[in-house]
């Protein structure tokens, strides 16, 4: 696996892992069940060291002087429709920019990336956009927007009854299953990983800045 692939598998898998509960997710009461299931939408985000482009002027130099221009993913706002037996899922986000030589007209496209992951490693989709940011003469920081979607087959989004029946069941004191966590048990845990899908978008990097996101 190369530093790329490697990159987005462990930011994948601790996004997967980090934040607090939300309406939807996975939460244990005290000990005695699960009291709610996340839901069939894909999860939504920018992975570690892609929200971020850096250009320099010359393009081999790496010091503070030859920043060009900076750009930033921000504000990702998603909407899901989950009506169907196809889940559709639409992102949109802005991208900020700031320049260091104002003079003149500018027009700046850079490539994003937008893909489908299932299970916190395998990609299942990708598409690669562009967004063209517009600097005016004496202008040094501009915006633009970009858009992503990604649909999700329910039936693969949705965990089987059998396994929903596991993570549910609620358990009483002094029973032997109360002292197992269903979570932790091989089956379950793979069957989340199945059924859990995200929509992940950030900048389309060569290598070389893939690696100068990662040093900063």
């Amino acid at each position: 696996m190369n530093f790329r692939n490697a990159l987005l598998s462990a930011t994948v898998a601790a996004a997967a892992l980090a934040g607090c509960a939300r309406e939807g997710d996975i939460v244990v009461e005290q000990g005695v069940g699960i009291t709610a299931l996340r839901t069939v939408c894909p999860a939504v985000g920018v992975p570690d060291f892609t929200g971020n482009v850096t250009l320099f002027d010359p393009v081999d130099a790496r010091t503070a002087d030859a920043i060009d221009v900076t750009a930033a993913i921000t504000n990702v706002r998603n909407q899901c429709d989950d009506s169907g037996n196809e889940i559709f899922s639409s992102a949109t986000f802005d991208v900020v920019a700031q320049r260091r030589d104002t003079s003149g007209p500018r027009s700046v496209t850079l490539p994003y990336y937008s893909t489908v992951v299932r299970g916190g490693n395998a990609v299942i989709a990708k598409r690669v956009g562009e967004v063209t940011l517009n600097f005016a003469d004496g202008q040094d920081r501009t915006f633009a927007s970009g858009t992503a979607g990604a649909v999700v087959d329910r039936a693969a989004a949705t965990l089987p009854a059998d396994i929903r029946e596991r993570i549910t069941r609620r358990r009483r004191a002094g029973e032997a299953q109360a002292a197992i966590d269903p979570l932790n048990e091989p089956d379950v845990r793979a069957a989340l990983a199945r059924a859990s899908f995200e929509l992940l978008i950030g900048f389309q990097l060569t290598d070389d800045q893939l690696a100068y996101n990662a040093r900063r």
